[in-house]
């Protein structure tokens, strides 16, 4: 048997990694500013997630959710502390896709609706309800058309409004930044407009965090720095540095009842375990500050005082969530930086590099790359 080839892939083959450096097989040394799509939120093989890791699988790697687990209560308690969300629930399954099918449908059984609203270039996943609300045709199957989602280009106050208006959707979904699309943003006035319109007409608002939340931004989730609350937060990517795990957290606002959401695998001992640890490397190594901190130094050598350097034609992001538009000609740009200076990046189509690095990444790191871009380009 062999594999099901759905990815184009380098020829490379990372074996170990420390932090934001890793080997290939080769022992060729690479500096890591992508961490797997936002994963690695705490740097690869941190010594206090490898022993909590390591110490649980050999306790008890799973039981189902039929029993108690108190690593699950663990995790939910310094999640909602953490995040400023203390008093919410968390529904716990295995990755970003399937805590946005979970919201959706929450969302659908809070309303009696299905319709929902979603905006161009969205992503939100690769299963059915999740491909369904993703702007991305090449992704989605006849059988993902339901009819029952709308798109509307992002920060369109006026399209939202009339959307809306009409009472029939179940939920707006929205990204707290579009990732996949190239690191776009919604305005701090659009969300705070967009949940007023949620609450006058009984939508519930869903913020997909998967990639943008877990401090990548310089606060806990993206759309905190516009001051709003959602309804239902998504997360998953960083919440346990690789290990597959999602979270879907809740308002108070609705009423949970047995069997409405399930799963078998989510929250299973080991993921809660690694994703425990996370949380406390994140807190005691003040790393949403770190992330801030390094992410201003990036803007500010990559685009002094609002200038892209050359050949970036725009720097877009927040925080160590950094989307750098370059400039016709430049396509090679990104297996150059991986080939010749061995930095790891990532992409979002050919013209727009994405550095979404580990957040225990360091200033002396960003010079190196800075270093490495320039040279490339002068």
């Amino acid at each position: 048997m062999k594999l099901f080839e759905v990815y184009k892939l380098w020829d490379i083959e990372p074996v170990r990694g420390l932090d934001t450096t890793l080997w290939d097989k080769d022992g060729n040394e690479y500096t890591d500013l992508y961490g797997g799509h936002a994963v690695i939120s705490v740097g690869h093989c941190h010594p206090h997630y490898v022993k909590a890791l390591t110490e649980q699988a050999s306790r008890l790697g799973f039981y189902s959710n039929a029993v108690q687990n108190s690593l699950q209560k663990r995790l939910a308690e310094m999640l909602g502390r953490i995040s400023g969300y203390d008093d919410w629930s968390l529904f716990l399954c295995n990755s970003g896709a399937e805590a946005n099918e979970n919201a959706m449908k929450l969302a659908s059984f809070h309303t009696g609706r299905a319709k929902v609203l979603a905006f161009g270039k969205a992503f939100h996943g690769r299963t059915s309800g999740a491909v369904a609300v993703t702007d991305n045709p090449k992704i989605k199957a006849p059988f993902n058309d339901t009819g029952n989602v709308k798109f509307i280009p992002l920060n369109d106050l006026a399209k939202a409004e009339e959307e809306l208006s009409t009472r029939q959707y179940a939920a707006v979904i929205i990204e707290g930044i579009q990732g996949v699309a190239g690191i776009y943003e919604p305005t701090d006035n659009f969300l705070k407009s967009l949940r007023e319109l949620c609450d006058k007409t009984d939508t519930v608002l869903i913020i997909d965090e998967i990639q943008s939340g877990y401090g990548r931004t310089g606060q806990f989730f993206a759309h905190q720095h516009a001051g709003v609350k959602a309804d239902i937060v998504t997360t998953a990517k960083g919440m346990a540095n690789g290990f597959p795990i999602g979270g879907v957290l809740i308002s108070p606002a609705f009423k949970a009842e047995y069997g409405m959401l399930g799963t078998t695998f989510g929250g299973n001992h080991l993921a809660c375990a690694a994703a425990i640890a996370v949380l406390e490397i994140m807190e005691s190594g003040r790393l949403v500050e770190n992330a801030a901190k390094v992410g201003e130094f990036f803007r500010n050598a990559l685009c002094p005082e609002g200038k892209p350097i050359h050949p970036i034609k725009e720097y877009r992001g927040r925080g160590l969530m950094i989307g750098l538009e370059l400039k016709e000609g430049y396509r090679d740009l990104r297996n150059r930086l991986l080939f010749e200076k061995h930095f790891f990046t990532g992409a979002a189509g050919p013209d727009v590099i994405r550095l979404l690095p580990s957040l225990t990444v360091s200033e002396k790191t960003a010079t190196d790359f800075v270093a490495a871009f320039k040279s490339l380009v002068e």
